[in-house]
């Protein structure tokens, strides 16, 4: 098996910034390509860390990795304490920007207080949970009782690894979530989600001799993730650009040749791009109205969106583009297919309760459309029928559609011990209270509840903005006080 590196970079970007421990970890996790469903390097590396340390491992089925430290003398009578964090990333790039996921490691940046990364997602989410708990791993002057830090696989497409995990794979009984993303925000609960996938084929014809092409392109959008950043207000490239189809097609004589939106089921789409086809005569006509349309959109989105590019070129007339009616049903059920916060919370201030995403849609070599949306809600049955909305939308199309599994909801306890030794800790070290809430993304947690009836559980983290974007960038600053904190609250687990 081929080594991976475990020592310092000798350009080190990140060694000089505080917690030192947290950043040299990162910086060498920066180095290893980790997308999900492509963690093998990952999985590697943690398992040559915990050799090199003396630690015992373990894998299991699905690739999910423990390392567990053995409690300090005179600590054994404390509970034990699991650390948990998932070991894939989203990788997410600038479209002008070279990267191979598969062999280059992420360039990380400091810049005005943040860590950030070069044309790409940085990692953060999870990597900072990893490297976090590396450091755990390694400290040789911490005083605490057993920890066991488990490391989940395909927790950004799926989380089979969740999915998978086995209620013996671990003992202890009280979790720290290092997955979470606001400091000062203690999270004690979160949504569950599912996917909607439709499928729909289209018939073609030949372009008609003589036509002109135009290749129509939405860039610059915020994207952002699909849970937490629902609510904002940030453009989604497949929106914007099938509302500018679906209105040029009803004012002139276009034809649809190609359509590719949004990458992953858990962004808001950044980008997206289609080819049409339509009689010369109508160019400048056409030209003019998308430079109004782009007007408008600018008027709509404001300061949200103030990178918004859509741009029309002449291209190539490609052979084929799709007959009138697979046209018709197509735009009609991206028009139809709702995107966004469908309702709020009842029970918490500012937490939204359902929403849904539509994630992207392409074309395909085989004539055939892919549509993937994705739903979120803290109310199972409000999640189901988002599933439902965004299902009766394809089907008028004549789409197939399917759903996922899902993954359940994590509900609240507000009586649960770790949230008042964590809230403890918390306001002993900043002399200030933390905000306890529940988030609207996914967490393992649910899944692991699940599994586990009565674990007592707790998410937090430091201030990651940008997460699935290559705006992604983490604020230094909580990253000491996550660190703090997290030490703080291993070291002063109760007795069993």
């Amino acid at each position: 098996m081929p080594q991976i590196s475990t020592s310092i970079p000798e350009m080190s970007i990140l060694s000089q910034l505080n917690p030192a421990p947290i950043w040299i970890y990162f910086e060498e996790i920066c180095s290893i390509p980790r997308l999900s469903k492509n963690e093998g390097k990952i999985k590697q590396y943690l398992l040559e860390f915990a050799n090199k340390n003396n630690l015992e491992s373990k894998e299991d089925e699905v690739g999910n990795i423990l390392i567990i430290k053995p409690p300090t003398r005179g600590m054994e009578n404390r509970k034990t304490v699991v650390l948990q964090s998932h070991m894939d990333m989203v990788g997410e790039k600038n479209a002008d920007y070279p990267h191979n996921w598969s062999t280059d490691p992420i360039i990380p940046v400091v810049k005005d207080g943040w860590v950030t990364a070069t044309g790409t997602t940085l990692g953060a989410d999870d990597g900072i949970g990893i490297a976090s708990q590396l450091a755990i791993l390694s400290d040789k002057n911490l005083n605490a009782g057993k920890i066991e830090c488990l490391f989940t696989v395909d927790e950004e497409s799926g989380m089979t690894g969740a999915i998978n995990l086995r209620a013996d794979f671990f003992s202890g009984r009280t979790l720290l979530n290092l997955d979470s993303e606001d400091e000062g925000i203690l999270f004690i609960g979160c949504a569950g989600g599912m996917d909607t996938v439709g499928t729909m084929s289209y018939q073609v014809v030949q372009a008609p001799k003589g036509s002109n092409a135009l290749d129509i392109s939405v860039t610059g959008l915020h994207g952002g993730h699909s849970g937490d950043e629902i609510h904002k207000g940030y453009g989604n490239a497949v929106k914007i650009i099938n509302r500018l189809l679906w209105n040029i097609s009803n004012q002139f004589k276009i034809s649809v040749a190609d359509f590719n939106g949004g990458n992953l089921r858990n962004a808001i789409p950044r980008e997206a791009f289609s080819i049409i086809v339509l009689d010369q005569t109508l160019i400048v006509q056409v030209k003019s109205w998308i430079s109004d349309f782009y007007s408008t959109q600018i008027d709509e989105f404001g300061d949200i969106e103030k990178d918004l590019k859509i741009t029309a070129r002449e291209t190539d007339v490609p052979p084929f583009i799709m007959d009138e009616e697979s046209q018709k049903k197509f735009l009609n059920a991206l028009t139809c297919c709702p995107h966004g916060v469908i309702a709020w919370s009842q029970e918490m201030d500012d937490l939204v309760e359902t929403s849904t995403n539509l994630a992207s849609a392409k074309f395909s070599d085989n004539h055939t459309i892919r549509i993937i949306t994705t739903q979120r809600s803290s109310v199972e049955s409000a999640k189901e029928n988002a599933g439902a909305m965004v299902e009766s939308c394809l089907r008028l199309a004549g789409a197939e559609v399917v759903h996922s599994d899902g993954y359940p909801g994590w509900k609240p306890n507000l009586t649960s011990e770790i949230l008042r030794i964590t809230r403890k800790s918390y306001v002993d070290l900043f002399g200030k209270e933390p905000s306890i809430r529940a988030i609207h993304a996914g967490l393992e947690c649910g899944l692991v509840y699940e599994k586990i009836k009565g674990i007592d559980m707790i998410s937090f983290g430091p201030t990651i903005r940008g997460a699935h974007t290559p705006e992604e960038m983490i604020e230094i600053k909580t990253a000491q006080m996550f660190w703090d904190l997290l030490i703080d609250v291993v070291q002063n687990m109760p007795l069993k």
